[in-house]
């Protein structure tokens, strides 16, 4: 069975012996056409099922109206409330959002940023993926003058806008906090550090150790995945460090969640044996026994400022290139499972 054909200006112009220029300028609204010949217009395409051929006048507009979004994961309280800060956006600006995920994979990012880049949107919002090793899937952006903001894990010395908060400055608080708790031996439970994010929490914890007379040791260091099974597996390494660390520093809400949760189970005190403190402010800190100290990530104010930039800059508003970097304020929240001292909050 052959697909039904679909409705043109065209057929509408005959039917009404107009021509088609006066049937795209009565659907478009943008010029003067008799009200009687727009409404006779309206009315057949509707009965008719005439659908707008975006595409085609994408081409002529050189314009799509579409940003494009790529992620390195979905399933993330911070990436959700990123996400829900560029729609207020785009939508208040009458965008649209086409949103790819590599699942931290760089081969998956590279599909992405092709698709995206043949589907003509205006402009980019990226997040990188644990394993990317340099942008050149972005350079056909670049070489049409498509604008690109990253946001969170960037590459800090590359060209192009960015959007991220002081990562050395969260990793300093948080050790600082748990040093200030009377930690005398703090583990750090991490990621991938070829990410900037990781790496710079990692760069403030060395600092915040050094500048209170604590040698850093790297057998405290454990670096691997976030998921619940890495964190089950950093929480054994944990468990087998002779002695035991009386403090973590855990670049991860969740991860520092499940972490507790197993050293729980093991017939450990949080805080008074272990005091934890997390990352991201994510919902499930909350609602964990004992609450979770953490590093409040604003992700629902970068994702405004990532699609006000972009889009200030397509209108012409704003050259995102003059600021390269720019920085969101964050703040350690201090909850129970970090206050050994038994301090009031």
């Amino acid at each position: 069975m052959k697909p039904e054909k679909e409705v043109t200006i065209y057929d509408i112009a005959k039917k009404l012996n107009i021509s088609p220029t006066t049937v795209s300028r009565a659907l478009n609204e943008k010029t003067v056409v008799n009200s009687n010949t727009r409404k006779k217009v309206l009315n057949l395409a509707e009965s008719l099922g005439y659908r707008h051929n975006l595409f085609a006048s994408s081409l002529r507009l050189r314009k799509t109206n579409t940003i494009g979004v790529i992620l390195h994961e979905l399933n993330s309280y911070f990436i959700t409330s990123v996400l829900a800060g560029i729609e207020k956006i785009v939508t208040a600006e009458k965008y649209n959002l086409i949103i790819a995920h590599s699942a931290e994979n760089a081969e998956i990012e590279i599909a992405n940023a092709s698709n995206l880049f043949h589907k003509r949107v205006d402009g980019v919002i990226a997040s990188l993926s644990f394993d990317t090793k340099d942008l050149s899937h972005f350079k056909q952006f670049q070489d049409k003058k498509i604008p690109t903001v990253f946001f969170d894990r960037v590459f800090e010395n590359s060209e192009g806008a960015k959007i991220i908060i002081n990562n050395f400055q969260a990793g300093y608080d948080a050790t600082a906090h748990l040093i200030d708790q009377g930690c005398k031996r703090i583990a750090l439970i991490t990621s991938n550090l070829k990410r900037n994010v990781y790496s710079e929490r990692m760069r403030g914890y060395k600092q915040a150790l050094l500048d209170n007379k604590m040698k850093f040791d790297d057998k405290l260091v454990i670096v691997d995945g976030l998921k619940e099974e890495d964190a089950i597996r950093s929480c054994n390494r944990i468990l087998a460090m002779k002695p035991m660390p009386d403090g973590i520093f855990i670049t991860n809400d969740f991860c520092a969640s499940v972490v507790m949760q197993a050293l729980k189970e093991k017939g450990f005190r949080v805080p008074q044996d272990v005091a934890i403190v997390g990352f991201n402010n994510d919902i499930i800190g909350k609602v964990v026994s004992p609450k979770l100290t953490t590093i409040d990530y604003p992700g629902f104010e970068m994702g405004k400022i990532a699609a006000r930039t972009l889009i200030d800059h397509l209108k012409g508003l704003w050259n995102m290139n003059v600021t390269s970097t720019m920085v969101i304020k964050s703040e350690l929240i201090i909850r129970e499972s970090s206050l050994k001292k038994g301090k009031k909050l």
